[in-house]
């Protein structure tokens, strides 16, 4: 017998256990929710939130100094006060 014969009227058989359709209404949100985790979970990873994982650098004094220079949280005067601080103590 020809098996694409035998497809259709297998399914009418029974053979799935008369689950009917409401399974489906069930299934639906359930891989909804399970393919919005797995692409929401590649583009945490991909968008870095697995920083945690990595050592952060931390500015040194004089970066931080140019930063906020560069900002203009501080004058030139203050700049350069603060400039020669930092290299004095660095010696």
């Amino acid at each position: 017998m020809n098996p694409a014969l035998i497809a259709p009227i297998a399914d009418g058989w029974g053979m799935h256990g008369d689950v009917g359709g409401w399974w489906m209404i069930v299934m639906m949100p359930l891989m909804l929710l399970f393919w919005a985790g797995i692409v929401f979970g590649i583009v945490w990873l991909v968008r870095g939130g697995s920083d945690g994982w990595r050592e952060r650098r931390r500015e040194t004094p004089s970066e931080i100094l140019d930063r906020r220079f560069a900002e203009g949280a501080i004058s030139l005067e203050d700049y350069n006060e603060r400039r020669e601080v930092i290299a004095n103590s660095s010696r």
